[in-house]
């Protein structure tokens, strides 16, 4: 089975696909986030426009996930904002074209909430004081202009099931996605302070500056 986590920047998705594979054995996630990454890396800056306008991306992808949920028995995740739907029937769709299960989640959450998520992502008040004030805004300040486009897209029927996180946690979300798609997560332990630091590090660890 693949969980494809929609949503808009900031939205919530990469910290829910990692809570998903914490409590859920044998899980993997596959960012396809990366690989989008690694083409702009091969291109000059001049040239680097939106990965997944690359059709190497959308095809990509594919192959990836294909082979991922082809040769392994565990439930991959795949945490990536997709709002055309064009690009969204060249990956989700041919994926399920190929035989496989995929059930796609998108959170969504009002504006201002996901603003203020942005503003706390990747520890960026820590990280402004080390590298420059601006420095850890350059790909949120990309996030917030797409935003009013991605909430408005991401709301059509096309890109259910729709899961409005406003006011629920993380873990909350995850057990929700797991019920709609017949999984059983494990417990969650976690007390506040343990949660917010797990949170904190899952998101350094996916701080980008290019």
């Amino acid at each position: 089975m693949l969980l494809w986590i929609n949503g808009p920047f900031g939205g919530g998705k990469t910290q829910t696909a990692h809570e998903i594979r914490r409590r859920l054995p044998g899980s993997v996630v596959c960012d396809p986030e990366h690989a989008g990454f690694g083409l702009h890396r091969m291109l000059p800056p001049e040239l680097r426009g939106d990965f997944q306008d690359l059709v190497s991306w959308r095809q990509g992808v594919v192959e990836v996930l294909d082979l991922a949920l082809a040769q392994r028995d565990g439930v991959v995740i795949a945490p990536m904002t997709v709002t055309n739907p064009v690009y969204f029937g060249e990956t989700v769709g041919r994926l399920r074209e190929l035989g496989h299960d995929v059930r796609h989640f998108t959170l969504l959450a009002e504006r201002e909430t996901v603003l203020r998520r942005l503003r706390e992502r990747g520890f960026g008040h820590l990280v402004g004081r080390v590298a420059g004030k601006d420095t850890p805004l350059r790909r949120e300040s990309w996030a917030v202009g797409q935003l009013d486009h991605c909430l408005e897209r991401l709301r059509e029927p096309e890109f259910a099931e729709h899961l409005w996180t406003d006011r629920t946690t993380v873990a909350r979300t995850a057990d929700r996605i797991a019920v709609l798609a017949g999984l059983t997560l494990a417990p969650n332990r976690d007390g506040a302070l343990r949660g917010r630091l797990r949170r904190t590090t899952t998101s350094m660890r996916h701080i980008r500056f290019d």
